[in-house]
């Protein structure tokens, strides 16, 4: 797939811990994404971090506790894919903050698989 030129960045903040239908939510952003075609997807996992409701997602101090870590997961392509994509993610998170971005595409390439 050829893709340079403008684009848009979609980016999907969540928390570590949520789920949907039995996969960690973030999982199934990537996997829905590839699955609707789009042209790529990467999660980063934050340090720290807070949302709407003003808690604190840090680190767990008892190392029995599971972490609930901020996610991001970002998407890129052109905005008429995303915009595409926007109703299946409205559908799986439930809690967060989703935005969309135009961007400037320099270089898309794989490995020639």
């Amino acid at each position: 797939m050829k893709f340079e030129g403008e684009g848009t960045l979609l980016r999907i903040y969540v928390a570590e811990k949520d789920m949907h239908h039995g996969k960690p939510l973030f999982q199934a952003i990537v996997e829905s994404a590839r699955n609707a075609g789009l042209a790529g997807a990467t999660v980063l996992r934050g340090v720290l971090g807070f949302g709407a409701s003003s808690l604190i997602h840090a680190p767990a101090k008892d190392k029995n506790m599971p972490e609930d870590m901020p996610v991001v997961v970002e998407i890129a392509d052109r905005v008429d894919k995303v915009k595409a994509f926007l109703p299946a993610l409205d559908q799986m998170v439930k809690e967060g903050l989703i935005t969309m971005e135009k961007v400037s595409v320099i270089a898309y390439r794989g490995r020639g698989l």
